[in-house]
């Protein structure tokens, strides 16, 4: 292979290597600092409608001297009449529900509603989430090196390794952290507070695009580490070529 085409090649993994860690690195801090993580409904008792507010959202109690036919109205409200879905939706920090007959939402710690027996293991989420940050960001630095570096091979070739090494650490670390999340969650789910479980829930976008993030992880490492293979294949290739041409030089001298 011509060295301009092979170097052309290398070129082009390199910027392939360094966009996907870029995508995967603003995915990732995205989906760290929102609340979207998983979305659901709670089952809520109405409250007793309070002036002129009117709706579903609310049981009217009529007032001591309404009709004998309309008194005590709120008795006909059973079953699911009695109850409304509020919309939360919650995140690594902080989980958020909607107010009823009101605007806006309330929010609380998502830590507080963890229970006791595992806090410590969303806190060993939440450092796994910032070192794979940390390693992500510090793989995009050595890429964009790589790529503005102009001198030997050999140079390029350990920014590429360490870039490598590097991107593969983040890419479990990003695993283990989501995971870890996920059965938090769970556990919460179960055993949270009375106040706070929810009736039905699904995972967000945040969730989503927290896991595209490790799949763009995964993916730069891939093509780093072939990058870094192929230069090593191309490297031995050239040795040989060069041992045969110096053997058959001293068969045959001028």
């Amino acid at each position: 292979m011509p060295a301009s085409v092979s170097g052309i090649d290398r070129q082009q993994r390199a910027s392939a290597a360094f966009f996907l860690s870029f995508l995967s690195l603003v995915f990732s801090i995205t989906a760290f600092s929102s609340s979207y993580w998983c979305e659901g409904t709670r089952k809520v008792a109405k409250p007793f409608c309070t002036g002129q507010s009117e709706g579903d959202h609310c049981i009217r109690f009529n007032s001591p001297d309404a009709n004998n036919s309309n008194a005590v109205q709120y008795i006909w409200e059973t079953g699911d009449d009695k109850f409304v879905d509020r919309k939360f939706h919650a995140g690594i920090w902080y989980s958020c529900e909607e107010i009823i007959n009101g605007e806006g939402e309330r929010c609380r710690s998502f830590i507080s509603l963890t229970p006791a027996s595992d806090q410590g293991v969303l806190w060993l989420s939440i450092v796994a989430e910032l070192l794979y940050n940390i390693l992500l960001l510090t793989g995009v630095v050595l890429m964009s090196v790589e790529m503005c570096y102009y001198s030997t091979v050999i140079d390029g070739l350990k920014i590429n390794a360490y870039s490598a090494v590097v991107t593969v650490l983040a890419g479990l670390l990003g695993m283990v952290a989501h995971m870890m999340y996920t059965t938090v969650f769970q556990m919460t789910v179960n055993l949270g507070p009375e106040d706070w479980r929810p009736h039905t829930w699904d995972y967000g976008w945040s969730y989503c695009l927290a896991w595209a993030s490790f799949a763009c992880c995964m993916a730069a490492a891939v093509t780093t580490i072939n990058k870094y293979t192929k230069t090593i294949l191309e490297f031995k290739h050239k040795r040989k070529m060069l041992e045969r041409s110096l053997k058959i030089k001293c068969k045959f001298p001028d």
